[in-house]
């Protein structure tokens, strides 16, 4: 008898579909598709982070790697049903590749495939020993001459990057490195982390000291181990480094803290890296196979270089040394900048009596914490998400299932609500002179984020103190700086003894103009952006974020960071990849990205 239900038709269409790949029959698979459809592989299929978009993409890429691939048992997920809401049916599925077991999401419109996610799970014969498969811990019976755990661990310690060599060097020990080094570790991937700091998490300690996340816990947490539940839900930096600290210890990374990489060579011969790093005050050589820059999107301060600078007479440093407001009573502090960091060090030099000027070179996007936290994150990363059943896991993948082309659709009505319910908010800071924007579409704080990594405000608090014009507000650009402080292009000069440029940061390949040289970093390109042909993120359309948790235009290099929530999610899928060519798993790339912007 006919299945009627959502997920006896979801699953008569997975056989469909399953059925036309197994038999190679890619037409039939491509008229599966709708005529708008999005395809987002995740590993699966492409060895790379790719969106297929219309059906002549599809039909490309399964022409390139059908074959190979070889996928079967497609099937509505194990404890899961299909639903049906205003003509969409969507289902949670898996399936198996000749190399991988598989997950995903599919929509279906009409009948037909509008959206598909597929994201690589594990790898076959290398699966992390967890539950069933976790390891003992204890030596039962006789070992005679066995070592301990602890000795284990101090001989991993002395002998890696010694008499062993790493597979993977990842540069840089912030929450990126240490959630990819995690998710290395439990795939038996052997992996030194770098990082010029004494301490993990010493990133965040030594950031001003008013800095909290403005993204809330359940967004947040590291791969493996969630943050217990009555953590708080905007942690401050001083909680979250010694959360890092505590993850790198516990979960066994070799972590070479107070090291400084100085120079990486690449040996096409050999497939290699030579890494010469300073540790103790002597330099090592390493020569590791993957080299992974993971030195965070606010890695590379971007100090800007306005006539006069060398002229000022009082103090002036980027945002990210910026001290915090303790050796700023009684002085003017001048402000360059108008994004989150610029406004949590406004706020925290006023509310320790100091006066405080904003200057405002362009428009910003601003949304209040609540409204974002409930409208914007509520139905995935809320209380209310985790009562509902909602899992991180679970909330990753419904977010990663949009397709970058239309996200903007999804998130103009949220931006559209939240200007509706905040309107005398808005208009009272537009009064105070704030120049507000909400993206080039009207699409808000995360494609902004998405597109360029700033450009926006999370409000917890410094707006009202625009608003009351406690932290003053100059509109304008900068014409140079004077002894006494910044000329403004009108002519006006504001004041100063400090001037902070909190004016963000370069891409990230910057580091790699430094590590390497100049001619791979152009080789490799613009790191981050979708190319969404909009300020700060030209063209042409890239569909994912450039060069990041995927294979680049230089072997062997890879880019992992972003905020929590991307370290944690795509550490999954860039440490797959990783494991694939340790064990020497064919990984041919399906449409690597070309470079068409060189930083």
């Amino acid at each position: 008898m006919l299945d009627t239900t959502p997920t006896g038709k979801v699953q008569a269409f997975l056989d469909r579909f399953g059925d036309a790949l197994a038999a190679g029959d890619i037409d039939a698979a491509v008229g599966l598709f709708a005529e708008e459809c999005y395809w987002r592989d995740l590993v699966t299929f492409t060895w790379n982070i790719k969106t297929m978009e219309g059906r002549d993409a599809v039909r490309d890429m399964l022409s390139a790697c059908l074959s190979r691939t070889a996928p079967t048992g497609w099937q509505i997920a194990e404890g899961t049903e299909a639903s049906e809401n205003g003509g969409i049916a969507e289902a949670w599925i898996s399936f198996e590749t000749a190399v991988a077991r598989g997950y995903g999401l599919i929509r279906l419109k009409d009948g037909l495939i509008w959206t598909l996610l597929t994201t690589m799970v594990e790898l076959k014969g290398h699966e992390e020993k967890a539950g069933f498969t976790r390891p003992l811990g204890a030596r039962h019976g006789v070992n005679v001459g066995a070592r301990t755990w602890k000795e284990e661990r101090e001989h991993e310690a002395a002998t890696l990057g010694f008499e062993t060599q790493p597979e993977v060097l990842i540069i840089g020990g912030g929450q990126g490195g240490i959630a990819l080094g995690a998710r290395l570790r439990q795939l038996g991937v052997p992996t030194i982390i770098v990082e010029k700091n004494e301490r993990a998490g010493d990133s965040w300690r030594k950031r001003y000291k008013s800095l909290c996340l403005h993204d809330p816990v359940w967004y947040d947490h590291l791969p493996y181990i969630d943050f217990p539940k009555n953590w708080p839900v905007f942690a401050p930096k001083d909680k979250i480094g010694d959360w890092l600290e505590m993850y790198a210890k516990v979960m066994e990374l070799n972590y070479w803290s107070s090291t400084t990489a100085k120079k990486a060579t690449w040996d096409d011969a050999a497939k290699e890296w030579t890494v010469v790093v300073e540790r103790g005050g002597r330099e090592i050589v390493l020569k590791p196979k993957q080299l992974v820059f993971a030195t965070g999107m606010s890695g590379k301060a971007n100090v800007p270089k306005f006539k006069g600078m060398e002229t000022f007479a009082g103090e002036q440093h980027h945002s990210s040394q910026h001290p915090g407001p303790d050796g700023c009573k009684g002085k003017k502090v001048v402000v360059i900048g108008s994004n989150n960091s610029a406004h949590d060090i406004c706020a925290a030099l006023w509310e320790n009596g100091v006066d405080v000027t904003m200057i405002q070179r362009s428009t910003t996007h601003i949304v209040r914490s609540e409204p974002l936290m409930e409208i914007g994150l509520g139905d995935l990363y809320s209380e209310r998400a985790v009562q509902s059943g909602m899992t991180t896991a679970k909330a990753d993948l419904i977010f990663a299932s949009v397709p970058y082309r239309i996200m903007h659709t999804f998130q103009k009505p949220v931006y559209d609500k939240i200007r509706e319910i905040d309107a005398d908010f808005y208009a009272a800071l537009e009064k105070a002179g704030f120049q507000l924007d909400f993206g080039v579409d009207g699409s808000g704080l995360f494609m902004k984020y998405l597109r360029r990594g700033s450009g926006y405000y999370i409000d917890i608090g410094a707006s009202q103190l625009i608003i009351d014009g406690k932290i003053k507000l100059k509109a304008g650009q900068v014409e140079e700086i004077v002894p006494e402080g910044v000329k403004l292009a009108s002519g006006e000069v504001v004041p100063a003894d400090v001037i902070v440029y909190a004016t963000g940061y370069g891409s990230m390949n910057g580091w790699v103009a430094d590590l390497v040289d100049k001619e791979t970093a152009d080789k490799v390109g613009k790191v981050w952006g979708l190319g969404s042909d909009t300020p700060k993120d030209p063209g042409p359309w890239e569909g994912e974020q450039r060069n990041m948790w995927k294979p680049t235009a230089q072997e062997g290099l890879w880019f992992h960071g972003g905020n929590l929530h991307q370290s944690r999610h795509y550490s999954q899928f860039l440490a797959l990849q990783l494991k694939a060519r340790q064990v020497g798993i064919e990984t041919p790339v399906y449409g690597l990205q070309q470079v068409h912007h060189k930083g």
